[in-house]
């Protein structure tokens, strides 16, 4: 029995040899320049977008939670409309990475279980993904606050 679990396994190790010079190479350097350009041109849009607020009489940095805000609601709407996962699809990490990419996560949750009903469906889902992010990014700022305020003695 043992002797023909090892035969298996090397049966398996072989396949997996045999399968890996036969699989086609992924075009790493296309990959990491197209999420480059994805990524900058949704970073050129929220400049684009802070600089409006600022031409407004904002600050550069009363404009940044509006413009935060602003790309957000960007995000969900296109991935309600379906483009967002096309973005994704295309740019890699450059589409998700950005603040519209945590509103994918979001929305895209919700979005699938439309059919479940507002409450069940929407509401369920929606934080199914940004709940634990927000959940640990809140225990992480507190730390760092608390850190930051036991060095310097500034909240």
């Amino acid at each position: 029995m043992a002797n023909q679990a090892r035969q298996l396994s090397q049966e398996m190790q072989d396949y997996q040899n045999m399968a890996s010079q036969i699989r086609p190479k992924k075009p790493m350097l296309k990959n990491a320049i197209t999420a480059f350009f994805v990524g900058g041109l949704i970073c050129e849009v929220g400049q684009g977008i802070q600089w409006f607020f600022m031409q407004q009489g904002m600050s550069a940095k009363e404009a940044t939670s509006p413009t935060t805000v602003v790309m957000i609601g960007l995000g969900a709407v296109l991935t309600g409309l379906g483009w967002y996962d096309r973005i994704v699809k295309r740019g890699g990490m450059g589409g998700s990475l950005p603040i519209t990419g945590f509103a994918n996560a979001m929305v895209a949750p919700a979005m699938e279980y439309r059919t479940e009903g507002l409450v069940l469906g929407v509401g369920a889902k929606l934080f199914t993904v940004a709940g634990p992010v927000l959940t640990y990014g809140l225990a992480a700022a507190f730390v760092v606050g608390l850190i930051r305020y036991l060095l310097t003695g500034v909240a």
